[in-house]
């Protein structure tokens, strides 16, 4: 199903391109950061409420639940609201943000839908934090795939029967409304005890933890906008809407494989909130190592193919005019690994809820980000841009994450973290450097097979160098005996029928 999503995704995006054009789809995209930014305002209240979730979904504490449940109904009411006021404020200063554009819809219209849709996601999605909880995620999975193919389906009809853009974004209002509308039926399904009256006062102790939280996570809120959100409205401002548009169809791709990436191991958080838990940090770090070759594998994979393969897919796609530099590539490339190798610390620092300990950090994160984007964008262009956000992502790396996450949980040295670190990139620069060389020493007929190639030299290259390097590693056998049951596990099945 998640393949089918993004092969509508690709096609819609296609379709958008060939019916309205370069400057929508800039519009678009620039909207769709200047949007983001208003996620700041949900304070990361979702986080702090599922971390106090935990413990009384495991002992089935439904007064608990109840209670906290009714907190963050109220406090995403108060959100929404906001976000609709904030959101409304700016709409005076869009045209120096969008710059001069030819189209015959309004920019604040298009706003308007743009922040409608962000306010409705906010309404009933309160329930939805007990699924996350309760390790049930699959299911807001499943409701947002079918969102995604329905809405998708019926932005293509309304793009080619009408060609009409304020139609293309009232669908997916509502939509919206009907995501959320499905997932709390299925949570008063499921979990019908909820339903019931009396809803005890939250405590005091557990409201000032989650106030406690919210304070930095709202500093988190504002580094994630500033380092994945902003890049768009600096395009904008500096290279022009048309230069947004190019963009998009990267963001796009880059979007579609952290996303299925990420999250495996987003699904994860819940099971190692249970694990801390325990307070055993010889079998956390043991889990920790694990996973984090696992998301050493995929996110090398995924950044080198992105690299490598990206070109051959544009130009199938959309056509070479819309293929940007290798410059730029590389540093997307480079920023898509860095993201990517955040996914395993990242689930174990949320799932261990710390969130004030580092709570100046994503301001150091931010400023970088901006700065150096600024800056790198006078020598480099396109490529200067990301860049800056490059050099926001190793500020986690290099320093939160080994300061405030590994040597907490794990009670290991700063020395092991930065050796882990700095051997994973180092090996996925030379898988890259030795795919990428393979890749265009290699001449073919038809532009289709070269994007097949270049696909089967990204995953096969770099796992047959991990192969040969980690064959004999306690991570490399656990995996290899996993993938082993599993199948015998489905064969098995099979022969029972």
């Amino acid at each position: 199903m998640s393949i089918v999503v993004i092969l509508i995704g690709f096609i819609s995006q296609r379709i958008f391109v060939e019916i309205l054009g370069l400057e929508y789809l800039g519009i678009n995209g620039l909207f769709v950061n200047i949007i983001s930014m208003l996620g700041i305002v949900e304070l990361g209240l979702g986080s702090a409420v599922i971390y106090h979730l935990y413990k009384p979904m495991s002992i089935h504490d439904v007064a608990s639940i109840k209670t906290l449940i009714e907190f963050y109904k109220k406090g995403y009411r108060v959100i929404a609201s906001v976000v609709a006021v904030i959101g409304l404020l700016i709409m005076p200063f869009l045209g120096a943000i969008v710059g001069k554009v030819n189209i015959p819809e309004s920019i604040y219209m298009i706003y308007l839908l743009f922040l409608a849709d962000v306010v409705c996601s906010y309404l009933l999605v309160y329930k939805r934090s007990i699924l996350y909880a309760d390790q049930k995620n699959y299911i807001i999975n499943f409701v947002h795939i079918g969102y995604i193919l329905v809405m998708n389906g019926l932005q293509i009809a309304v793009l080619l029967i009408t060609g009409n853009f304020y139609l293309y974004l009232i669908i997916k209002v509502i939509m919206r409304i009907i995501e959320n509308l499905v997932t709390t039926a299925i949570v008063n399904k499921h979990y019908p005890s909820l339903n019931s009256g009396g809803i005890l006062p939250i405590d005091d102790d557990t409201k000032k933890d989650i106030i406690k939280k919210i304070k930095a996570l709202f500093m988190h809120k504002i580094a994630e906008f500033t380092v994945f959100g902003s890049d768009s409205i600096v395009i904008s401002i500096f290279l022009g809407i048309k230069t947004v548009g190019l963009y998009s169809n990267y963001y796009l791709v880059i979007t579609t494989i952290s996303s299925i990436i990420s999250q495996a191991f987003t699904a994860i958080t819940a099971s190692v909130g249970g694990l801390l838990v325990g307070n055993n940090h010889k079998k956390s770090f043991d889990v920790y190592n694990k996973m984090y070759f696992a998301n050493f594998w995929l996110a090398s994979i995924a950044a080198i193919g992105l690299v490598v393969a990206m070109d051959s897919f544009v130009t199938i796609w959309l056509g070479d005019k819309y293929v940007l530099s290798i410059g730029v590539l590389l540093a997307l490339g480079i920023n898509l690994y860095l993201q990517l190798i955040r996914s395993v610390t990242n689930s174990f620092k949320t799932a261990a809820g710390i969130f004030h300990e580092d709570r100046f950090v994503p301001i150091a994160e931010s400023l970088v980000n901006i700065v150096f984007s600024i800056i790198f964008l006078q020598f480099f262009g396109l490529a200067g841009v990301f860049m800056g956000t490059i050099c926001s992502n190793l500020v986690l790396l290099l320093f939160s994450y080994p300061k405030f996450v590994y040597t907490r949980l794990f009670k290991r040295s700063y020395r092991d973290y930065y050796i882990e670190f700095i051997k994973y990139l180092i090996l996925t620069l030379i898988a890259g450097t030795a795919t990428f060389v393979i890749s265009r020493a290699i001449v073919v007929d038809g532009m289709f097979t070269y994007f097949v190639i270049n696909v089967a030299l990204s995953v096969v290259v770099p796992s047959v160098l991990f192969y040969i390097i980690y064959r004999h590693s306690d991570e490399f056998i656990y995996f290899k005996n996993l993938i082993i049951k599993i199948f015998a596990k489905v064969k098995s099945r099979k022969y029972m029928k």
